[in-house]
Formats: C-alpha cells, structure tokens, sequence
C-alpha cells in the first residue's frame, strides 16, 4: 500500500533562524531584468523571512526570481516576466544568513523510516534491476489517481508501436492520465496511426512499409490542418484509437511544442519556445507525479520548470514524484546532471515500459 512521505518544516525556533535578518529585496526597473544579486530559485523548498516570519515559496522552480506580493505572498517568477516595481529578493546564501533557507531534506526522514530512496538514485544503468521501481509505481498511480495530477512527457517511440499505443489509450481512458505534454511528431504519427496503422509509413504492428507511406504523416498533418484542430480531424475522419484520440475524448489537456525540424506543423503545437515553454509551466503546476518518456529535451525542460514539492490547497506540504525513462542511459542520467535530483530512472525500451504498467495496473 502506497503512503506518502510527511514534509517535515525546518525548525524555526533554532538560532540561526531566530537570529537571521529579514531578506533584502530590490525593485525591478527593467522589464524583464532581475536587479542585481538577485537569488535564483532551486527545486527544492525554499523560506524567505519577511518581517521576522518565514514564508514558504509556493510554486516553485529552477532558475527564477521570488518575488514579494503586496500581501507578503511569494510568487516565483521567470526573470523573462518579472515586471517595472517587482520587489525581487536578494542574496545568495541559503542557510539563513541573508534571510533565506534552502531546505533539501524536507522528506528524507520519512523517506529513511519506510527504507524508501525514491530520490537520490544515481548511475543506473541497463543491469539495474528496476522490478521494485514497476512495484512502487503502480502503487504511486493508484494513489495518484484519486489523489494527485498525473502528467506524461512522450516522444514519438510510443506511436511507432501498436501495443504501445494500445496501453497508452487504456491508460488514459481508466485515469491514470491528467495531462499530456508532447512535441509534433507523438501527436502526428499517432494520428498517422489511427488512420493508416502506419507511422512514418511503416505499419505499426508488422514494422512493413506501405506503398507511398511516407506520404501518410503528411497527408495526416494536411488533413488535421483542414479540420482546424485535432478533435475536429477525429470527429471529420471517424478515428477510434490512438493516444490523442482518447485524450479528446476524455477531456485531458494537452500541450504540444514544435522545433524547427517539424514537417506541419498540427494546428494546435505551439511554434513560440517561451510561449510553449509558459504553457507547459502552466500544465506542470498541476502536477504530483511527472512521468517523462524517450524525449530528452522535453524531459530537461520539464524537469527544470518541476519542483521537488507542491503546497496543496490545505497548506500540506507533499513531494512531487519524477519519473525520467528511456532505452539510453546517458538520457536519464543527464536530467540528474542538471540538478533535478529528485527523480527515479528507469533504463529501458519506453514501449516495453508502458506495456508493464498497464499490465502491473491490471488494464491488459
């Protein structure tokens, strides 16, 4: 059975809290410009003490501001949005000294008493036995399912394959999907799925190439552009399968970024890096558990706007989980290279790993 670890708040009675001045803070005078000295935000949970309270910032991410509400609220902000009288916090220590506290460890002990590392895990490679990884997981999805927001960051390698796309769709359709994030080519060639069965024009099932099938992920994106939209193109077509298929007809959100590189784009893939970058922030801050697949410039991304925690409605404090898999070990282990510790890697075959947990989750 699935428990979720307690957050345990540092002590503010002890004397380097007690004694620590309140922050310093300095107004933006540049749109989009952090004074300087400015601090910059990690994953984990940070308190800024403001008139001799320490306040949790909410929201969090890496690489931004915090800035100070007119309501002593801290908001955490890109330094790209940071507006003209912002009052941006100041220092760069993180052990009360300027008023600051970066606290790492705020679910370890909890963590210690179950004999749990679900954090912390580096260097894992293709011999890494991950059964006990499957185990929790599947418990973490049932909990999340009705507790948490499930988010899925997927490259292409799931449309490519029949039964991968089979168990995505049940995946979906029995809630264990809160919101997808994707780049052009998923939603493209899993739409070429469902209406040809081919993606970049071999079959998805035999791997056969079809006669003129490198025309079929064109001929899909022309025809989606014709509808206007996704859910359009499925109603004009009659499609029935596939992963975007079930994400329209199950009201879960989605949020597509192109690159340069991309035949199309489909109507609805965001071309603008900062305006798919805030859309995606946007999708993120719903987020309990965040399960990145076979796409590692979408996985960094995502796993620089993630925090190690979320502030839920009530004030509890619980983590955010972060799962990065793919079939290549330098990927996972890059996202932990950048600083985003607090993730669970998984080395293997994306579409052998979807296909264990739908299996592990009873829904084949």
């Amino acid at each position: 059975m699935f428990k979720l670890p307690k957050y345990r708040e540092p002590d503010f009675t002890e004397q380097k809290f007690t004694d620590a001045p309140d922050v310093k803070w300095e107004e933006v005078t540049v749109k989009g410009v952090a004074p300087e000295n400015y601090h910059s935000t990690s994953m984990y949970p940070e308190y800024i003490k403001i008139n001799g309270t320490w306040t949790l910032a909410k929201e969090s991410r890496m690489d931004s501001s915090v800035v100070i509400g007119g309501d002593g609220e801290l908001r955490v902000v890109e330094n790209r949005n940071l507006e003209i009288g912002d009052k941006v916090i100041l220092g760069r220590s993180e052990n009360a000294e300027e008023g600051i506290y970066l606290h790492a460890c705020g679910f370890e002990d909890a963590l210690d008493e179950e004999g749990d590392q679900f954090v912390f895990r580096q260097g894992r490679s293709r011999e890494t036995s991950f059964a006990r990884d499957y185990d929790r997981l599947f418990e973490l999805l049932k909990y999340e399912k009705d507790h948490g927001n499930i988010l899925w960051v997927m490259g292409p390698a799931f449309s490519f394959d029949a039964d991968a796309r089979r168990a995505m769709q049940v995946m979906v359709e029995n809630g264990f999907v809160d919101g997808l994030m994707a780049g052009n080519a998923l939603a493209t060639h899993d739409l070429e799925g469902s209406m040809f069965h081919t993606a970049l024009g071999q079959d998805i099932y035999t791997q056969k190439s079809q006669p003129n099938g490198h025309y079929h992920h064109l001929d899909v994106i022309n025809r989606v552009r014709k509808s206007g939209s996704i859910a359009q193109f499925i109603e004009d077509y009659d499609i029935d399968n596939g992963i975007m298929y079930s994400c329209v007809k199950n009201n879960v959100p989605f949020v597509l970024t192109g690159s340069i590189r991309d035949d199309g784009p489909l109507p609805e893939v965001i071309g603008d890096a900062y305006e798919g970058q805030t859309a995606m922030r946007e999708m993120v801050k719903k987020s309990t558990t965040v399960i990145c697949l076979a796409t590692m410039l979408h996985t960094i991304a995502t796993g620089n706007m993630t925090p190690s925690y979320r502030v839920l409605g009530d004030g509890t404090v619980r983590p955010v989980f972060l799962y990065t898999v793919d079939a290549d070990e330098f990927v996972v282990n890059k996202l932990l290279d950048r600083g985003s510790l607090a993730a669970t890697t998984i080395v293997t075959n994306v579409q052998d790993f979807i296909m264990i947990v739908a299996k592990g989750l009873k829904l084949l």
